[in-house]
């Protein structure tokens, strides 16, 4: 079966890869192990550009080393966002 993979950078890195070893994981590899019965046409990796930090000045260029060596993974395309670090209030809207 053809398939097309969305994944969101932030959760996978702060709910999975964070306090592990394997920061330089190797993305379409991982879906071709975990997807094993289907042919992975196109990996959309969605992330946001993040700032620095007063205790780690150096994030933002680790990010753009990784989103470079991300690039070099033949079908696979970053779609940049935007992070919010603020709640934002939407008004309710009851269903009918």
């Amino acid at each position: 079966m053809e398939t097309y993979v969305y994944i969101d950078g932030f959760n996978l890195y702060y709910g999975v890869i964070k306090e592990t070893p394997y920061k330089w994981l190797n993305i379409r590899l991982l879906c071709q192990n975990y997807f094993k019965k289907y042919h992975i046409l196109k990996l959309k990796y969605f992330t946001a550009i993040i700032s620095s930090r007063p205790n780690n000045p150096n994030k933002p260029n680790r990010q753009q080393i990784y989103l470079r060596a991300l690039k070099t993974i033949p079908n696979l395309e970053i779609i940049l966002g935007h992070f919010m670090e603020h709640p934002v209030w939407m008004p309710l809207v009851s269903s009918l």
